[in-house]
């Protein structure tokens, strides 16, 4: 008879376990997969960015869905906190650019190595290859777990970490929706969040591979604020990049698709401000054409694209441009319009939307409110947030709560 079965070994789930573990419970973490930590070990193109520096204020504005239902967890395990403990572990970090935080070693591996050693020197017991298919209750409470080779492990608590739909050769097959909707529990549509945009266009299959830094985009909707300023690379199917990324997030939980958005190319310039850039980039290039006379505000393979939307000739000089045409230009280069018609599959999605409803989970605890002794940690919850360190913080912060939830209760 175990204290707590952990079913999922992601963050949440290991954290979640050597807490329990800590805290004098008698564990067991059960992961499906060889080795612990999969998809964790490839987070942050293989660096991790582990949690963010900034407040809970901050965290709670970027949080896309059920921020309030978060707060009891990230004050009771804050980003602090986390990087204290990864420092106890022998994992060194360091601040970048939007307060991102990274192991000093830009290696994720070294994290899933701490967490694997938290474990250890907290008695945690692993099964590795091995699926649950049910958790089992009796009298309305927790009894023990049910796996795929039909051997049950008994337990008194069981807390379900079981990661989202995104990135499934990692492991993340939706195994936990299916448990907690058996036992009751309301499953919030998953859906694909942090995931690049597929548009209509088909000009943006040339610019694949064009990056652009500190541009806008803003979807036109009835919603207002659905807009985010940062960098926008352009793919063969449409566009990505973090700005993009976060932006679909709003639009899933918000929206939906199709949509239009807009691209501003210079957002710290006014109208008035380019025309001046412009003439002066211009002037600089004096008796060029006009596609060889851009370079310096745009991307080389970008300027015939945004020439053909302002339905200028590329082969003009620039004594030849009318001032209607020069405003015209202006004009597009802040007001370029995709249409988006949807999102690359779920699978491609950086992380999950939806998952099991925060109406039926006690935030305080992380405990089930339908069945007692059932705890839930991570992705699998209806929680999600911006790129920037936040949905992995959100993981660790769930998981130490619901490991001490464990431990305390009776």
């Amino acid at each position: 008879m175990y204290d707590l079965v952990v079913i999922g070994g992601g963050p949440a789930g290991m954290l979640g376990a050597a807490t329990a573990g800590a805290n004098g419970l008698k564990v067991l973490l059960i992961e499906k997969n060889e080795r612990p930590g999969k998809k964790l070990s490839i987070t942050g193109n293989g660096r991790c960015n582990v949690t963010n520096s900034g407040g809970i204020d901050d965290f709670q504005r970027n949080t896309v869905s059920n921020g309030r239902f978060l707060y009891g967890a990230l004050a009771k395990f804050d980003n602090q906190r986390l990087i204290d403990l990864l420092n106890l572990l022998g994992v060194k970090v360091k601040v970048e650019q939007s307060g991102r935080v990274f192991p000093v070693s830009d290696r994720a591996g070294d994290v899933v190595e701490a967490l694997q050693k938290h474990l250890r020197s907290n008695n945690v017991e692993i099964k590795f290859g091995a699926q649950v298919t049910a958790v089992t209750v009796r009298d309305n409470r927790v009894s023990g777990v049910l796996l795929s080779d039909n051997s049950t492990w008994e337990a008194r608590k069981v807390l379900l970490a079981t990661g989202g739909l995104s990135y499934r050769q990692t492991g993340s097959t939706g195994d936990g929706y299916a448990i907690a909707k058996k036992l009751g529990h309301t499953i919030i549509e998953p859906r694909a969040a942090l995931v690049p945009l597929v548009t209509s266009e088909k000009w943006v299959k040339s610019l694949q591979g064009v990056r652009l830094e500190k541009v806008k985009i803003q979807a036109l909707t009835e919603t207002p604020g659905l807009e985010q300023t940062g960098e926008l690379l352009f793919t063969h199917f449409g566009i990505s990049g973090p700005a993009v990324l976060n932006l679909s997030s709003f639009l899933g939980y918000r929206t939906g698709y199709p949509v239009k958005v807009k691209i501003d190319l210079f957002p710290s310039l006014s109208k008035e401000q380019l025309v001046e850039r412009l003439r002066l980039c211009f002037r600089q290039n004096t008796g060029k054409l006009l596609k060889n006379s851009l370079g310096e505000l745009l991307p080389r393979r970008m300027i015939p694209v945004a020439l053909s939307i302002a339905e200028t000739s590329p082969d003009k000089q620039f004594d030849q441009v009318s001032r209607e045409e020069l405003l015209h230009l202006t004009q597009t280069l802040k007001n370029i319009m995709l249409h988006i018609k949807g999102t690359r599959p779920l699978n491609e999605s950086i992380i999950t939307g939806g998952g099991v409803s925060t109406a039926e989970i006690n935030p305080s605890t992380l405990e089930s409110k339908l069945v007692k002794g059932l705890y839930f940690a991570g992705e699998i919850i209806d929680v999600d947030a911006l790129t920037g360190g936040y949905n992995l913080q959100i993981a660790f912060a769930t998981g130490y709560l619901s490991g001490t939830s464990a431990a305390s209760s009776p």
